[in-house]
């Protein structure tokens, strides 16, 4: 039960320990500052966990390299055989990193959550709840499975934001929870639509075992015995497999008959998703609950909001939306990328009109997700170039990329406003000034982590904005220049912030005594936040090996999918192409 080498066991432990040690600490008498350090403990070792699948520490090891695009360490377990649901996990390039960066996000979080003085067991047993949800969103691929940990989810943050939040924390809490559960609603239609209309009959039997359908893990007699089975049934084998239902979408008509209106069963689930995710990542005009929830949630959970659940509506789209619904994603490209393009300009718009300090930087946050809504969404992949599929895969890799990178300084700015509200107990821009000379060391952490956001060449942020931008300018030249102005809107209020903030002669607020240098806590916290947003920005290939291979799979497979597609071999969109520029980020 305890062989680490068998992947099963340890992508088990590995989502599962933060709630097996809340189970704990619920039943145990323990106060104060020792759950807390129980529940830090807890959130280094799983961080150490996914390190060691870099570092090759222990026998599960994730693989780089062209040859290892698929997925790794899969494994499937019957849990509900009737109705076809498996216990399935795996990583690939596209899960792996975001695993890694929500262990990463949770300890320093953890951390940062030494303020927080009331009902300290609730707390802890809630947010280690949170983890293993997070955590089992991007290992899961089971349909079912996925849907579970995506709603285990939402009642620890809700419970997070409405008892540790702000003078508004009801108001933000329910808000946060009618939105994420009407997504929910919507994809748990389309994931019934798509399990309904599934048929298992329909694929190879390689197919079968390389999707985990059947376990590839069985002895090969039971294996070829339980193939046969599906193969020769007499009814439609449905399934909430997704990596089966990836399959279905790009090479059968399963899901493309006429439903409703006129439209295909896979336009509507890619409609009803599509909502679903943008909810979460969050994309205008569906965005107005991020902006409450955040000015409301205390400081380590609005790091944990935005530097990982965000990711999760894109994750979303990448994983399961394109790959499922290809004809829906080729309709509504140019929607997807709008979409993308709005969200980034309001929310640069809208951050600078803010005057609280909080609400600047969750607004930023809407904004620099419109670039991830706006990378995965440039299908350039058409007749009118070839098929030519290296734009999108420059557009997909720098969506990944900005995700990661976002979760970083989006994690540090909110880290950064929680370090200054803490002492003076407001976040008005125009009461702040001068904290240079107060909090010399803190200044500089903040103006390096603002400068990641604001896309500097050098820092993380700018890796993934440029090639989105880069990537749009063959699928709309129109969308390509206004997603490279909203450079100078961020640039904006970015820069303006730290003006008021840092700058200037002298602060201007309350309890200006209470200014004191950053401790040793808040420096281990916001240090290492930093040093990966220089790091990133200097060498970006050290996040890319890990991510492109799986990136440039989904984006080959879906164009080999519009070649044998009538209605994209007609389309002649773009009809003039320029010399193609080739990204350098093979790994």
């Amino acid at each position: 039960m305890f062989e680490f080498a068998n992947p099963a066991v340890f992508l088990t432990w590995l989502v599962f320990l933060p709630a097996v040690v809340a189970l704990v600490i619920a039943f145990l008498p323990l106060r104060g500052e020792t759950i807390k350090w129980i529940s830090l403990a807890t959130t280094v070792v799983v961080f150490l966990m996914s390190l060691s699948m870099i570092f090759g520490w222990g026998s599960v090891k994730f693989q780089t390299g062209e040859e290892f695009a698929g997925m790794q360490n899969l494994f499937a377990i019957d849990w509900i055989p009737s109705f076809g649901i498996q216990y399935l996990m795996a990583t690939d390039g596209i899960s792996f990193p975001l695993i890694v960066l929500t262990a990463f996000l949770c300890v320093l979080a953890m951390g940062a959550s030494w303020p927080i003085k009331k009902h300290e067991k609730a707390y802890c047993v809630l947010y280690l709840l949170l983890e293993t949800g997070m955590l089992g969103v991007f290992c899961a691929l089971d349909f079912f499975l996925f849907y579970v940990f995506w709603e285990v989810m939402l009642l620890p943050m809700y419970f997070l934001i409405g008892i540790w939040g702000g003078p508004r924390k009801e108001y933000a809490a329910i808000k946060f929870f009618l939105y994420t559960l009407f997504g929910s609603v919507l994809m748990l239609i389309a994931i019934l639509m798509l399990y309904f209309n599934s048929d298992l009959r329909q694929l190879p039997a390689d197919q079968l075992v390389a999707t985990g359908v059947v376990s590839p893990h069985l002895e090969e007699s039971v294996r070829q015995e339980r193939v046969q089975n599906i193969l020769n049934s007499d009814a439609p084998q449905h399934t909430f497999n997704i990596l089966a239902m990836q399959y279905m979408g790009q090479h059968t008509d399963l899901f493309t008959t006429p439903n409703w209106l006129g439209q295909s069963l896979q336009w509507w689930a890619f409609v009803l998703l599509g909502i679903g995710f943008i909810i979460k990542v969050p994309s205008v005009p569906i965005h107005t609950w991020l902006p409450d929830a955040h000015v409301e949630a205390p400081t380590p959970i609005s790091m944990i909001l935005a530097g990982i659940l965000l990711k999760m509506g894109g994750y979303g789209i990448i994983r399961i939306c394109y790959p499922i619904c290809p004809q829906a994603g080729f309709d509504l490209a140019y929607v997807v990328c709008a979409v993308g393009v709005v969200s980034m300009v309001y929310g640069a718009f809208a951050a600078m009109a803010q005057t609280d300090f909080k609400r600047l930087v969750a607004y930023s946050s809407v904004s620099h997700m419109g670039y991830v809504v706006l990378g995965l969404g440039v299908w350039s992949a058409v007749a009118g170039n070839d098929f030519n599929p290296e734009y999108w895969e420059m557009g997909m890799n720098g969506a990944m990329f900005q995700m990661i990178a976002h979760g970083i300084s989006s994690a540090g700015m909110f880290f950064i406003v929680g370090v200054v509200y803490d002492r003076v107990h407001h976040r008005n821009l125009n009461e702040f000034g001068g904290l240079f000379a107060k909090m010399p060391v803190y200044s500089g952490l903040a103006v390096g982590i603002f400068f990641a956001a604001l896309g500097l060449p050098g820092l993380c942020g700018f890796i993934g904005e440029v090639l989105v931008v880069l990537s749009v300018w063959n699928f709309s030249v129109a969308l390509a220049v206004i997603s490279a102005a909203v450079v100078i809107l961020t640039a904006g209020y970015i820069l303006w912030a730290v003006q008021r903030v840092y700058l200037g002669p002298e602060y201007k607020g309350p309890h200006g005594e209470a200014l004191t240098p950053i401790t040793f806590r808040e420096f281990s916290i916001a240090a290492p936040l930093l040093a990966f947003a220089i790091y990133f920005g200097v060498n970006p290939q050290a996040l890319l090996n890990y991510m492109t291979p799986s990136v440039n799979k989904t984006v080959v497979e879906l164009t080999e999918w519009a070649k044998d597609n009538p209605s994209v071999t007609q389309s002649q969109q773009p009809a003039t192409v320029a010399t193609p520029i080739r990204p350098q980020i093979e790994s």
